[in-house]
């Protein structure tokens, strides 16, 4: 048990050199597997491989990332001197080069105490350090570009960051943290600090509680891209057999470890809505004052903001999931409207609580720690539908879902459809935290790679998202057995198409020849939902005649229209952003004949 825990919280490895190769070596493997996978935007067949090759990720562990890390720059070591370090800056390094360059090179950093480490913690002015592994970094440019958040990042400012990622174990399912650490190095941590940084992982892989230990059950056939914490999505073959997805196929998007709750905990659990800033104070509800309130049904699809990113990555390296386009799926919920339960705890009039209280804002805020707020409009307006469900399909809210309430917000962002919900709040100014202020879910214009050139707390975050569609089914017709390239052949073809903010699809065309020709789509369920009210997507199917290339393939193409007869654009290269949020690029997709 010593050595496995020893291995995981990343000994000094630079006593070892051999076992630092085999590391370097086991890493790198690693990474480049889960890389060639992530590149694939609709890949399925091996979902259960990334998933393992993440949970190795994790074993490799601390040490083998560290390892991976150990590379000076040609130029000075100091991190300050340089500009910001952003995903996108360092896709093209060749990681095998790098660390094959930079084998031999630490001994030539200098090396730090605990103690100097700890004087750089970003106060008065002065630069971010901290240690891993071993080596010592400064972070300083790289805060504001941090994908989990600036205030995530500082938690761990002028101290080691081993007992931050066992917590926050979602870095061991890439390799992007790897390729952004490996420029800041900038010295090498004392060994006798290291050895008590060891001591101290040694003592809490062996006396604490696994925060995942408690995880639910999933369903194999999710396409996993990360275990810890859990990211998933719904295998693009399934994604539309079945207009409301089930349960256990729907995409689980977590930023943390799924809370559990006792039997007794349940018993005891309260919502708190708070009204102080109304003047009305804090009313509690159980579970059971919330199920003999007028209860409501909304069918409504989420969506994670990150859907397709994948498809940026081809084009250029964004930070985040490298989701394919199964991060949406769509749910009946039940519950009660949110604004009934306002109303209840004492907001009488929401037109004066915003117009002369200033209270824009309804904060909620989750039993995992996540905050996120939507305008008041939005929760009052008898049309908005936002509920409190506390089922999902007609069964209890599942705990991947929210168990036991999840804030439903239609139209809007996955991230605002808050889950594990246990005080919500109106408020005067939005919910801080890095998912609604932070960069986590802001976007970019395509020509900025680096946050620290605009005021990321100025920009919106996401709310409504844009217009989307995808292809989930292709079948060539008869016209193909002897095909041959140059023909058109009679291909049928079907999907989904959605728009935030309640916006009807009125139209979906699909192309066989890259634009040059367009069919549309005969649209089927979700087609007649009320106007202004979409809140769930639409279906549709086609058959449409699609030129054959010279390798027997086609390709299709397919491009939504919403209400507002917005359109998706051609490609992702002028929406592409650093975090890779709202690919809406026509979706395409090949067929080998």
């Amino acid at each position: 048990m010593k050595s496995v825990a020893r291995k995981s919280c990343g000994l000094r490895q630079f006593s070892t050199r051999n076992s630092t190769a085999y590391q370097r070596r086991c890493t790198r493997s690693t990474i480049a597997t889960l890389s060639a996978l992530e590149q694939q935007e609709d890949f399925d067949c091996n979902a259960n491989a990334a998933a393992r090759l993440s949970s190795l990720m994790f074993l490799v562990g601390v040490a083998a990332a560290a390892a991976a890390t150990t590379a000076s720059c040609e130029e000075s070591p100091s991190a300050t001197t340089r500009s910001g370090w952003t995903p996108s800056s360092v896709a093209d390094d060749d990681l095998d080069e790098l660390v094959l360059h930079h084998d031999d090179s630490m001994e030539s950093y200098p090396v730090y105490t605990a103690e100097q480490v700890a004087e750089n913690d970003g106060t008065n002015g002065k630069p971010v350090w901290m240690s891993y592994g071993g080596v010592v970094y400064d972070v300083t440019s790289f805060i504001a570009n941090h994908p989990g958040g600036s205030e995530k990042i500082m938690m761990a400012a002028g101290a080691s960051i081993e007992p931050y990622w066992h917590s926050y174990q979602q870095h061991f399912a890439s390799d992007l943290p790897i390729r952004l650490m490996e420029h800041m190095v900038i010295g090498r941590l004392d060994e006798d600090d290291q050895a008590a940084v060891d001591e101290q992982m040694e003592v809490l892989y062996e006396t604490s509680d696994d925060p995942f230990s408690h995880e639910p059950v999933r369903h194999k056939a999710l396409r996993v891209h990360a275990e810890r914490s859990m990211n998933a999505e719904t295998p693009a073959h399934l994604l539309t057999k079945n207009f409301l997805t089930p349960n256990s196929l729907f995409y689980i998007r977590h930023h943390h470890p799924v809370p559990f709750l006792t039997a007794e905990q349940v018993q005891d659990f309260r919502l708190e809505i708070d009204l102080s800033a109304y003047g009305k104070g804090t009313q509690s509800f159980s579970l059971e004052d919330l199920k003999n309130m007028p209860k409501t049904e909304v069918v409504a699809t989420l969506q994670c903001s990150g859907n397709r990113r994948s498809g940026f990555n081809k084009f250029h390296r964004t930070s985040g999931t490298g989701w394919g386009q199964g991060a949406i799926s769509t749910a009946k919920w039940t519950g009660v409207r949110l604004s009934d339960l306002l109303k209840q705890s004492g907001l009488e009039d929401a037109i004066d609580a915003q117009e002369n209280h200033g209270l824009h804002h309804v904060r909620m805020h989750a039993l995992d720690g996540m905050s996120a707020s939507v305008a008041i409009e939005k929760v009052m307006n008898p049309y908005g539908d936002c509920i409190l469900a506390y089922e999902m399909n007609d069964t209890i809210l599942p705990r991947d879902h929210g168990y036991p309430l999840r804030v439903i917000v239609p139209g809007y962002a996955g991230v605002r459809n808050v889950k594990w919900v246990n005080r919500i709040e109106l408020a005067t100014e939005e919910a801080e935290g890095p998912w609604q202020r932070g960069l986590n879910y802001k976007i970019l214009p395509p020509s900025i790679t680096d946050a620290n050139l605009v005021n990321i707390r100025s920009m919106p975050s996401v709310m409504e998202p844009s217009l989307f569609s995808g292809i989930t089914h292709m079948e060539a017709g008869n016209s193909a057995v002897n095909a041959q390239p140059g023909d058109r052949v009679t291909m049928t073809v079907s999907g989904w198409a959605w728009a935030g903010g309640g916006r009807n699809i009125v139209r979906v065309d699909v192309t066989g020849d890259d634009g040059r020709t367009w069919d549309s789509a005969t649209l089927k369920e979700g087609s007649t939902q009320r106007f202004g009210k979409a809140w769930a997507w639409t279906f549709w199917e086609a058959e449409v005649p699609a030129l054959v290339k010279e390798d027997m393939s086609v390709e299709l193409a397919c491009k939504a229209i919403d209400n507002a007869f917005n359109v998706q654009p051609e490609s992702c290269d002028h929406v592409w952003n650093v975090r890779g949020l709202g690919n809406n690029s026509w979706f395409r997709q090949s067929f080998r004949l």
